[in-house]
């Protein structure tokens, strides 16, 4: 189903170079417990405040401070009557060091490429964040589509894109893990990632973007997977992630449940899935690297 005022909309490739920033953003002990209480996580060190360095964030959190400098990008470069119209589609982050409850951090974003793709026009980003000295912390390449909007122009890019590690192709499932996504799911996310778009919490803007119902974010789907591949393949400890990669193929609504598949492992290499209920794969070509 595609939003009929969404026809002749078109994203212009020439926006490719455009850039924003630096958006500052300083963290907390209690934003970084919240966004791990978000996913359901009752390891200790994700909310020791005790420790030396306070509670650990999730491998996932850069998606907190990335969020707005995303938005401001997006503000820049794309018609506002589009911004419903977008989905998550492609995620790539380099962890040059987790972030801490003590951080001021600094974030660039940067247009890298427009080209169509088979449901609209692909838009992806380089976020890139330093913290107050000027060291980096996260680099991420964040995709999005844009559903049934138009590619006008040539298909650019700008720079190469960040290097995928690549697992060895496997047919293996090592191990599985069920979980359960409640129709409040996206709200709590929502709240707690300071990560707010309509599409996962509004019935009404859903179905005015073409979606029959509101969807999980993408970058819940995939941290709660990461947190699975983190228990089952990394002894239950964040700090050794340093990049993860994954497509998102499909979408989750709530409630429903999603199983998490933890296939080939090769090195430090650990490559991973998401299944919905009726077994189609809705995040695919995942893969972490510890």
């Amino acid at each position: 189903m595609s939003p009929p005022h969404a026809a002749r909309a078109s994203i212009a490739a020439k926006i490719v170079g455009t850039e924003v920033g630096a958006v500052s953003t300083s963290l907390d002990a209690r934003w970084l417990m919240a966004y791990s209480a978000a996913l359901g996580l009752d390891e200790p060190w994700y909310y020791n405040t005790q420790a030396p360095a306070g509670p650990v964030a999730h491998p996932l959190f850069s998606v907190c401070y990335e969020w707005p400098a995303v938005l401001a990008l997006r503000a820049k470069t794309v018609n506002e009557t589009l911004a419903l119209l977008a989905v998550h589609a492609t995620h790539h982050v380099t962890i040059h060091r987790l972030p801490t409850a003590e951080d001021r951090l600094l974030t660039r974003a940067q247009v890298i490429e427009v080209r169509p793709s088979r449901v609209g026009t692909l838009y992806v980003a380089r976020v890139s964040t330093v913290d107050r000295n000027g060291r980096p912390v996260t680099t991420t390449e964040y995709g999005s589509v844009f559903r049934s909007v138009e590619t006008d122009g040539e298909p650019r890019a700008v720079v190469e894109p960040l290097a995928r590690p690549k697992v060895p192709p496997s047919s293996e499932t090592r191990w599985t893990e069920a979980i359960p996504v409640a129709s409040w799911a996206a709200h709590v996310y929502s709240e707690c990632a300071r990560i707010w778009n309509p599409i996962h919490t509004d019935v009404a803007v859903a179905r005015e973007a073409g979606l029959s119902t509101p969807i999980l974010h993408g970058s819940a789907t995939l941290a709660l997977a990461v947190s699975q591949v983190i228990r089952r393949d990394l002894e239950g400890d964040p700090v050794r992630v340093k990049e993860i990669a994954a497509r998102f193929t499909g979408m989750v609504p709530m409630p429903s449940t999603v199983t998490v598949r933890g296939r080939a492992k090769a090195g430090d290499l650990v490559a991973f899935d998401v299944v919905d209920e009726r077994g189609a794969v809705v995040l695919s070509d995942g893969v972490l690297r510890a």
